[in-house]
């Protein structure tokens, strides 16, 4: 990190700044990238600490390019109001990207500081917030991904490669699945999904598919009648053992599996009667 100069923050330095943030946050809104590449310093530093990176100058044409929304459906919108103070401003925003077959919701911020007339660092945090069934994706290809850093667009797509492998390939089903298989049959590092999993969809791989494992469950308990053994589509789901899946079974549905099948058989008969 550079060495932070003596920055002004009187008044008149608050409206310097608030002229040089509007400016910037309409090229975002109006996606016009080369506006927005012209407002930052030739000594920018630009945190993306989703990606776990820092980014000069030279690196943010694709950055940015990759950020902006592009396609149909896609929208970047502004949260709350803009705050600035001298010569440092906070904007929130949601932004709305394609990411494999689904449109992807991020929720970030940035905290900017202003140098010269122009956005010199910056620190973005953003997150997932939801997915969204649409459209299929355009077929403009996946970002080659060289590196553990992940623009917003890219993280959303991974996240969508990684659901639509789950549910078309039901991996889960293996009780010995790994995460370097699959890093190697979605095509990624396990850098990489471990990265999407921990840090942006906060949770670890082994939840990650004991979920889809629960679900799968809970799919055949409401497609047969006369189920067998909870125990044994346990097994047949994937779990390893009992003891996971009982866990998992109490924190998704919070009652237990035989509690759940008297729900099921309750219903079952309430629909019978009628």
């Amino acid at each position: 990190m550079s060495q932070v100069p003596s920055l002004p923050d009187d008044a008149a330095q608050t409206e310097r700044t608030r002229e040089t943030i509007l400016r910037y946050r309409e090229g975002w809104k109006t996606c016009d990238l080369e506006a927005v590449l012209a407002l930052y310093h030739p000594d920018v530093e630009y945190y993306d600490f989703a990606g776990n990176r820092m980014m000069r100058l030279h690196e943010l044409r694709d950055f940015v390019r990759s950020s902006m929304p592009q396609l149909s459906g896609e929208l970047l919108e502004h949260t709350d109001r803009i705050r600035i103070d001298g010569h440092t401003a906070f904007i929130q925003y949601r932004i709305r990207l394609r990411g494999g077959n689904d449109l992807v919701s991020f929720r970030a911020s940035e905290a900017i500081t202003v140098r010269d007339g122009l956005v010199w660092r910056v620190s973005e945090y953003a997150n997932i917030e939801r997915t969204d069934v649409g459209e299929a994706a355009s077929a403009d290809g996946r970002p080659a991904l060289s590196r553990l850093g992940l623009s917003a667009r890219q993280m959303g797509i991974m996240a969508g490669d990684l659901e639509d492998y789950f549910q078309r390939q039901k991996p889960y089903l293996d009780a010995e699945l790994n995460l370097q298989q699959v890093a190697e049959a979605t095509g990624y590092t396990r850098n990489q999904i471990s990265h999407l999993l921990n840090q942006v969809l906060g949770q670890s791989f082994y939840r990650y598919v004991n979920q889809a494992r629960l679900q799968h469950l809970l799919d055949s308990l409401e497609e047969h009648s006369n189920p067998k053994r909870v125990d044994e589509l346990a097994f047949a789901a994937g779990f390893n053992s009992l003891s996971a899946f009982y866990k998992c079974f109490r924190e998704r549905m919070h009652v237990t599996p035989k509690e759940y099948l008297k729900q099921i058989s309750t219903r079952v008969r309430a629909q019978d009667r009628r």
